[in-house]
């Protein structure tokens, strides 16, 4: 086209004080060109990319008002969708004081049930950036996994782990977090605060969890020495842990991840949980594990409702399996071998075994020591369980403690900003 269009474009201005953008600018180029029968109104349609409905319209709207018919009439209009600046001062208020670190999503649900204030999730993150709330997240370099299917039934396979956070803030201490999530509906089955990831805290997990919905067929876990042997040249012994030889008489599978995105449903499902969980405890003013186990199966029935998916296959595959087996085979078990005097050690402790029979019977005989997570221990020969009493105790030793659990013991009380890199 030989019209200038550069020359409407530097020109856009006056027509009360109304700004022309490139596109009217374009588009009064060709009107002109329509007005000295240049081109006609069906190429005119063609050149701006709309109908000719559409053309027809605007040339008739040219030749009335000239350019100001050009200009869309919706300049200068106020928008009919727009916060109220009294409500838009109440809602800063509150992100401010009440939910300064929530993120859109969350604080866009807070702001609903806690305050009935309804405002979407866009038009907040809008405002939170305005206010330096929020700020767009950093894209990381991206990594390909390959990809697998959910299972097909509720209980087929339940991916485990525990997470250190500081889940109630300043008002409690550090500690850790285990949960179990269902593969097949990202359902949270159970959860629990303790204070280290210990076998025996796992155990009284997997206890309540099986109570409640039954056997499942296969835990997907790390590889952690809790699941598994990591001594590779580990030469004597079963080679087989606690928990594993646990699973065993419970006849369920345990597989071990190869990397945190091998069971990334439960790692996903610990980062949901730090946001949104750690928030809910500061509203409700829970500071305490002891609260926070009593809240969480109302919040495991809010979250699996707001979260949860439906299976493929309506079966459930958990299996049942009667109380007394249960609470015989859920227990910690260690082999030990009498002295000559028929003591052994256990727990800094040593024990004297009481029996009416002559002590050569049993001397340097093996036992066995069966610990339910309480006080009192059993103590099993051949099969039958032994009297005993407490003879004396040691002098504490260096205690055994985890790689993780190490970390947090020895960590300081400083916590990352909002926005620091690790975030």
């Amino acid at each position: 086209m030989s019209y200038p269009i550069k020359k409407y474009f530097e020109e856009m201005t006056t027509l009360e004080g109304l700004l022309m953008t490139q596109k009217e600018a374009e588009c009064l180029h060709v009107m002109l060109m329509v007005k000295e029968n240049r081109i006609t109104v069906t190429q005119a349609a063609i050149q701006l990319g709309i109908c000719l409905r559409q053309a027809f319209r605007i040339w008739k709207r040219f030749k009335i008002e000239d350019k100001k018919g050009i200009i869309s009439k919706r300049k200068g209009c106020t928008p009919s969708n727009i916060i109220p600046t009294n409500l838009k001062l109440q809602i800063c208020n509150l992100l401010h004081t009440k939910y300064k670190d929530f993120g859109p999503t969350l604080a866009s649900e807070k702001l609903q049930e806690n305050e009935a204030i309804h405002i979407s999730r866009e038009s907040l993150r809008k405002i939170m950036i305005a206010e330096n709330l929020w700020s767009s997240k950093r894209k990381n370099p991206l990594k390909i996994y390959q990809r697998r299917s959910r299972r097909s039934r509720f209980g087929e396979l339940i991916q485990i782990d525990g997470s250190y956070e500081w889940w109630f803030e300043e008002r409690g201490d550090k500690c850790c977090f285990l949960v179990f999530v269902d593969d097949a509906t990202s359902k949270i089955v159970e959860m629990r605060f303790c204070k280290h990831e210990t076998t025996q805290d796992y155990l009284v997990s997997l206890k309540r969890y099986i109570k409640r919905s039954g056997k499942p067929l296969c835990l997907y876990s790390d590889k952690h020495s809790i699941f598994r042997v990591n001594r590779e040249n580990a030469a004597k012994g079963e080679r087989i842990t606690q928990f594993g030889r646990i699973l065993k008489d419970l006849d369920i599978e345990i597989i071990c991840a190869n990397s945190p995105q091998a069971k990334g449903r439960v790692e996903r499902k610990n980062g949901v949980l730090q946001d949104r969980l750690i928030k809910e405890m500061r509203l409700k003013g829970i500071s305490s594990m002891e609260e926070g186990n009593i809240f969480l199966e109302e919040y495991r029935e809010q979250h699996n409702k707001k979260f949860g998916k439906e299976p493929l296959i309506k079966e459930d595959a958990h299996r049942s399996i009667a109380q007394d087996d249960l609470e015989k085979v859920m227990t910690i078990q260690e082999n030990r071998k009498l002295s000559k005097n028929l003591t052994f050690q256990y727990n800094n402790t040593i024990y004297q075994i009481q029996t009416d029979k002559p002590s050569y019977v049993m001397r340097y005989a093996g036992v066995t020591i069966i610990n339910d997570g309480s006080n009192d221990i059993q103590v099993d020969y051949k099969g039958k369980s032994l009297v005993y009493k407490k003879w004396q105790d040691l002098p504490d030793q260096g205690r055994i403690v985890d790689s993780k659990a190490l970390n947090w013991m020895n960590r300081k009380t400083y916590k990352p900003g909002k926005y620091h890199p690790w975030r």
